[in-house]
């Protein structure tokens, strides 16, 4: 492509947005808001992913050992319970240490009362605390445990596992159909604007047409306009949410210092760094692909 032919192709999108400015500003406030409306929820959706996360990550799998396994042994079934690819981390707790753990729960302040047991009542309490990459795959993973000669009982936690996996499922169904819907409102004010701006420009085309323009010098203007539409469109709303949520997570840390005590949300700098491209390129993608569709279906070039 000739640089003139670049420059200009940017100089007449620019003009269509001034010629058709009610229509272009209208276009640019209905994208702000779509992009606004997909970044409210991609902001929930991804500071209720982390604290589904965290929640995923303190569900284990505890698992006790037949009574006169020693820890040798015990260690032994643990190190091939660590080669599954479902586990994430574990956490071995001996017998000693189970006792110590009981005492300060339950003797608190009168730890003399269990100098009274000459032998740990606890001695065949060693465990492994098992932390999973997936908390989906516990059914399986509990299914291979129960089959390891030496461990008497594996405890999950079932119900919440199954919880969290439903949950992540209809958030993902959830938030799928809202930015379907989003796209398509988008798309069409995009090819609204553009039919406008050609409906304007017809005579001006067709003489272009007949002094030997090519298709291509016709068309891009057209896209270059529908691509600034959805990059302005898109930009304002992300600078306003950034600034929104800085400003709200501060408000609440500040005044409801109990909600941040249960709920911790995620910071600005790692949420926008994910948010800002993938709005961006929405803009633009949508600024894009609504003006192609749209050249394809009212400019006969």
């Amino acid at each position: 492509m000739k640089i003139n032919t670049f420059f200009y192709s940017i100089q007449q999108g620019f003009k269509n947005i001034a010629r058709n400015s009610m229509f272009s500003l209208a276009s640019m406030a209905t994208m702000a808001a779509c992009i606004f409306m997909f970044g409210i929820f991609y902001i929930l959706v991804f500071n209720v992913n982390a604290m589904v996360q965290d929640a995923e990550e303190s569900v284990a799998i505890t698992v006790f050992f037949d009574e006169g396994l020693s820890e040798d042994e015990i260690k032994e079934i643990g190190k091939e319970i660590a080669k599954r690819t479902e586990v994430r981390e574990m956490d071995f707790v001996s017998a000693e240490e189970a006792w110590e753990s009981f005492k300060e729960v339950y003797f608190e302040g009168n730890e003399e009362y269990a100098s009274g047991f000459s032998e740990n009542p606890l001695a065949n309490s060693a465990n492994y605390a098992i932390y999973l990459k997936d908390v989906s795959k516990q059914t399986s993973l509990v299914t291979y445990l129960e089959s390891i000669e030496g461990i008497r009982d594996v405890k999950q936690s079932q119900s919440v596992a199954e919880t969290l996996t439903e949950f992540n499922k209809i958030l993902s169904i959830v938030s799928g159909g809202i930015i379907a819907i989003l796209l398509c409102v988008a798309v069409f004010l995009i090819n609204n604007t553009i039919t406008v701006g050609i409906a304007v420009r017809r005579e001006e085309i067709a003489i272009m047409k007949l002094i030997g323009a090519t298709d291509y010098l016709v068309r891009a203007p057209f896209i270059v306009e529908g691509i600034i539409i959805g990059l302005i469109g898109a930009a304002a709303p992300l600078v306003l949410l950034y600034v929104l949520y800085d400003k709200v997570v501060l408000y609440v840390a500040e005044k409801f210092a109990f909600v941040g005590s249960l709920l911790e949300f995620v910071s600005p700098h790692t949420l926008f760094q994910g948010l800002v491209p993938i709005g961006l390129l929405l803009g633009v993608g949508i600024g894009f692909l609504g003006s192609i569709w749209t050249i394809r279906k009212h400019l006969k070039v």
